[in-house]
């Protein structure tokens, strides 16, 4: 090779080599979230398959997004759990719009999610109208528990994420995340509630998640093109071969665990006015 072309094609080479090596990838929820889903693995895992440095209140470590930003729940006695909002230097307070968040919080292991809000509190230093502290109570019959909490959406700089964690450590596998037991599963996919129908169960083939989707490995895709169908739980783009019907209508999600979140929400007579028509999600 010419002497001259030598230097550009290794500098090209070792440039690729450290984005390789510097990336943050998101896992395949297995990875998650993920939530994601999008569950939830703990420090969620699901958004960031590198470790992060313990919480400065003593807390776990959430990566957002492909590490865009971070947060930090600490749960605390009496059910009280708080959310520290973190730039993408996990040492560096991050400022967000001051919103509710809807939450969604489950036992560990468990398929029934109840609801509860994170309302804003801000630190001294946060400017008007944003926060960087977040505080809710779980329900009263989760305090001390093993859980996993899941934030459908929280809005950062004019974008919105999800993002989810538990109170304890948990391993994932790569392909699937560790699922509820058995029974669990069963009564979540095989027995009809609010706007899950019997007629549901039958066109999903009489099966769970984990039977229908054994072997599926997730890709999420965060940015979605415009018209694109996107997951009804992480918002990334919606993988056709991950769909499930739901009151006889198809959706089509990014991994299997955004599924189990979704049949849950859809039979919870409290969320099930949440899911909305299939073209309600798409890409604007």
């Amino acid at each position: 090779m010419d002497r001259k072309l030598m230097i550009p094609v290794l500098g090209i080479a070792l440039s690729a080599t450290l984005l390789y090596v510097a990336g943050c990838s998101k896992s395949d929820q297995g990875a998650a979230d993920p939530q994601a889903s999008k569950t939830p693995a703990v420090a969620n895992k699901k958004d960031g398959d590198h470790e992060h440095k313990p919480g400065a209140h003593g807390g776990i470590i959430v990566a957002i997004g492909r590490d865009s930003y971070h947060a930090e729940a600490v749960f605390e006695k009496n059910g009280v759990l708080r959310l520290y909002t973190l730039g993408k230097d996990e040492g560096r307070v991050q400022e967000v719009e001051s919103q509710t968040l809807a939450a969604y919080v489950k036992p560990e292991g468990g398929t029934e999610s109840a609801s509860f809000v994170l309302k804003p509190e801000p630190q001294q230093g946060d400017s008007p109208g944003k926060t960087s502290q977040f505080i809710g109570h779980l329900p009263r019959e989760l305090w001390g528990q093993k859980v996993v909490v899941t934030i459908p959406s929280m809005t950062i700089a004019g974008e919105r994420f999800r993002l989810g964690f538990a109170s304890a450590s948990e391993a994932h596998g790569g392909d699937m995340p560790q699922g509820v037991s058995a029974d669990e599963e069963k009564k979540l996919y095989l027995t009809p509630g609010r706007i899950y129908t019997e007629a549901d169960i039958k066109a999903n083939g009489n099966m769970t998640a984990s039977q229908k989707f054994k072997g599926f490995k997730a890709k999420h895709d965060l940015k979605p093109k415009k018209g694109d169908k996107i997951c009804p739980v992480t918002l990334t783009k919606a993988n056709p071969e991950c769909s499930w019907v739901i009151n006889g209508k198809k959706y089509e999600f990014c991994c299997p665990p955004c599924v189990d979140e979704f049949v849950a929400l859809a039979k919870d007579p409290q969320t099930a006015d949440e899911v909305k028509e299939p073209l309600h999600y798409l890409k604007k």
